[in-house]
């Protein structure tokens, strides 16, 4: 496997304390508190070391999103570069 583009979009958890009116409106947009991109991006990399490539050097393009879901979770997409 050569060069890989990886998409990530990292679903956050909306605060419980936060108002019903205001957990609804805040679904689908960006979430802009810690942790940052950077972090869970590294994490992802090196929990897929081994298993999906060889080594994270072979991500060539990165795409990540976070944002706040009504459920808390990601979704991580792998593309092999032509």
């Amino acid at each position: 496997m050569g060069a890989l583009e990886v998409e990530i979009s990292f679903m956050m958890p909306i605060p419980k304390s936060w108002s019903n009116v205001k957990r609804q409106q805040m679904v689908g947009e960006y979430h802009t508190k810690k942790p940052d991109a950077d972090n869970l991006v590294k994490g992802v990399f090196d929990a897929l070391n081994k298993l999906v490539w060889q080594d994270d050097n072979q991500v060539a393009k990165v795409t990540t999103v976070k944002s706040y879901g009504e459920v808390s979770g990601m979704e991580i997409v792998i593309k092999e570069l032509k």
